[in-house]
Parts: structure tokens; sequence; C-alpha cells
């Protein structure tokens, strides 16, 4: 959160869009989404990170608790739009999936469909542009595990989702979940 705070006071290049940690899945893991300004303002605060001494004592703080860090350039895909700040008191699960490389258009295509079928727990989706490559991430919110369920469920009877699944399965050669509460400070709630 010190960090969070310090980079947005120092730099409003970069914004904090969701803050997680996860509960099920991966965890001691933390999942902080950030958005720039395009991409020459997101090689000015990656140079500003790297010069900063504040950030950099923050950071010497954190390496002793940290066992891994990773981290990814994404886009918004344009049928899901970017995500907003909203306080939903809800619960988050991630599903990521790494596709088999020349198929993100296809995916892309079928899942503009897909969405429609839960887009009221729809809260972004993005694809890698640097990092490991054709890789997606979906966000969804969930009052708890039981709507999730719930809501599963209740998408295999909408006519289409089915099929969604159908041609969009054969194209992942990897896929995990993890599920997420949000931290204090997470514009997204």
């Amino acid at each position: 959160e010190k960090w969070t705070n310090q980079l947005q006071t120092k730099n409003s290049n970069a914004e904090l869009v969701g803050s997680w940690k996860v509960a099920i899945g991966d965890q001691d893991q933390y999942i902080h989404v950030w958005r720039y300004k395009g991409w020459r303002m997101a090689s000015e605060v990656d140079n500003y990170i790297k010069n900063d001494s504040d950030l950099q004592s923050l950071n010497k703080e954190l390496l002793p608790h940290l066992r891994k860090r990773q981290n990814q350039f994404m886009l918004s895909f344009s049928f899901w739009g970017h995500p907003t700040p909203a306080v939903h008191n809800s619960m988050y699960e991630m599903r990521s999936y790494v596709l088999k490389p020349g198929t993100m258009i296809e995916w892309g295509n079928n899942w503009a469909r897909g969405v429609t079928f839960r887009k009221d727990d729809a809260v972004a989706g993005f694809f890698s542009q640097i990092g490991q490559l054709y890789v997606v991430h979906h966000i969804w919110k969930y009052e708890n595990l039981l709507a999730r369920k719930e809501t599963r469920e209740s998408a295999w009877r909408k006519p289409g989702w089915d099929e969604c699944v159908a041609y969009t399965v054969p194209l992942i050669t990897k896929m995990r979940s993890r599920w997420m509460s949000p931290n204090s400070f997470s514009p997204i709630r």
C-alpha cells in the first residue's frame, strides 16, 4: 500500500486499477493491475520507478518478504472495455489462459459474443503484449463461492454459451483460476 501510494502521489502517469490478495490458488500472492496513459508513459513510469530513491527504499524493504515477482503489459479487449473503479463488496476470480500461438483473434471473436452472457459479473478482460505472450486474463466478481457456482451454472442454460466454450477450449494450452479478495486500497473492491 505504501509503495502504491508513493508512486501515485509522485507520478500521475500510473493509475492503480485494482489490487487483490489471492485466497485460493497461488496463496501469498498479490495481483496489482495498473493503467498507463500509453506506451510512452509506461516507459516513463518504468524509468521513474528505477530511479526514485523513495520507491527504491520501499523495494528494499519488500524484498525479504517476496518469493517471486512477475509482470506483464496487457491491453483490454475492445469488446470488454476498460475496468473502472467501483465498490462491489465482492470477491473476485481471475481466470488466466495461455493460448496456442496465432489464436488470439479467434479467442477475441468468440469471447466478444461470450462475455454478453455474463456481462453483470465481468470486471476486466486483458491479453498480454509484453511478458509471456498469448496470455488472457478474465476477472469476474461474485458475492461468494456459492454465487460463483450459481452464475457459472446459469451461463450453461443460455443459448450460445456452450458454443463459446466449445470454440475456445481447444485454443487453450494451460489455464488457472485464482479466488481473490480486494485490498482495502483497491479502486475495484
